[in-house]
């Protein structure tokens, strides 16, 4: 009678491997890499501004912003996106562009105003909140023309996190005097730049951009340079001269999503488009 216990000179077992502890690919490691670099910046952020080093806290931000514009075109450079960095970024772009402006903010003048000055913290984190969350949401639709990708729903986080801190680069580059009414106009600030995020008014996108051209590489590699050196030598003054510039900008965005949203409306009707802007 053969007996049910297995056999000792049987095969050697199998070792046994828990699920997800199989190798992952050094591509899908990178970008996620970066993005934790981009949350190690974010927090220093917020180290900072307890400790009162205002302009050390704005450069931490700016690093953040600058490794979160990387880490997705590493990705996608390298095909190791996923579910995974994906969740993860925005987890990070949260707390670096949502918590970490906010606390600077009441760290540097909106405390005086005590309630007043928290709610519109609270304000601005909770629309970084809902634009990433709205993000994370449209970013999966079928649906949305090719020509949508030039353009954000609302101003997305990392823009206004650097735009919201206008006013802590105007007072540390030029001492203005501190008052209760300036800092309420800040506070007002603060909450407007909230609402432009958790908006729909559809902002500029950087991600459409591409190669560069053959013929415009030296003077672009030229711009860049010089934007880096004038970024290292006067990092204040150039935030303010970006912010400026990325609310100068909002109106030209509204009218081109307005244009080609017209265009792409009646090409679907079946009708012409209407004219380009100057066209006779």
């Amino acid at each position: 009678m053969e007996s049910d216990r297995p056999s000792s000179a049987g095969p050697a077992r199998a070792t046994y491997r828990p699920p997800g502890l199989r190798g992952l690919p050094l591509r899908f490691v990178v970008p996620n890499v970066v993005t934790l670099l981009a949350l190690c910046a974010g927090l220093t952020a917020i180290r900072f501004a307890v400790e009162a080093k205002f302009e050390s806290a704005v450069l931490a931000i700016l690093v953040a912003a600058v490794l979160d514009g990387i880490d997705g075109r590493i990705a996608r450079a390298l095909k190791g996106s996923s579910r995974f960095g994906a969740e993860l970024d925005s987890l990070a772009d949260f707390i670096d562009f949502g918590v970490a402006p906010g606390l600077l903010l009441f760290f540097w003048s909106l405390h005086d105003l005590k309630t007043v000055g928290w709610a519109a913290v609270l304000i601005f984190a909770i629309a970084a909140a809902l634009r990433l969350a709205r993000f994370n949401v449209m970013i999966d639709d079928p649906d949305k023309p090719a020509w949508m990708g030039r353009f954000f729903t609302g101003m997305p986080a990392p823009a206004g996190a650097i735009v919201v801190l206008l006013p802590l680069y105007l007072h540390l580059s030029f001492d203005l005097p501190e008052s209760r009414a300036l800092t309420l106009v800040e506070a007002l600030y603060v909450v407007v730049v909230a609402g432009l995020m958790v908006s729909r008014i559809p902002h500029y996108s950087g991600k459409t951009i591409g190669r560069v051209p053959r013929e415009a590489f030296v003077f672009v590699l030229f711009a860049v340079a010089a934007i880096l050196i004038l970024l290292a030598s006067f990092p204040l003054q150039m935030l303010i001269g970006v912010s400026l510039l990325y609310l100068a900008m909002i109106p030209f965005s509204v009218r081109a999503f307005r244009r080609l949203s017209e265009q792409d409306a009646a090409q679907n009707a079946g009708t012409s488009p209407p004219p380009a802007d100057g066209a006779a």
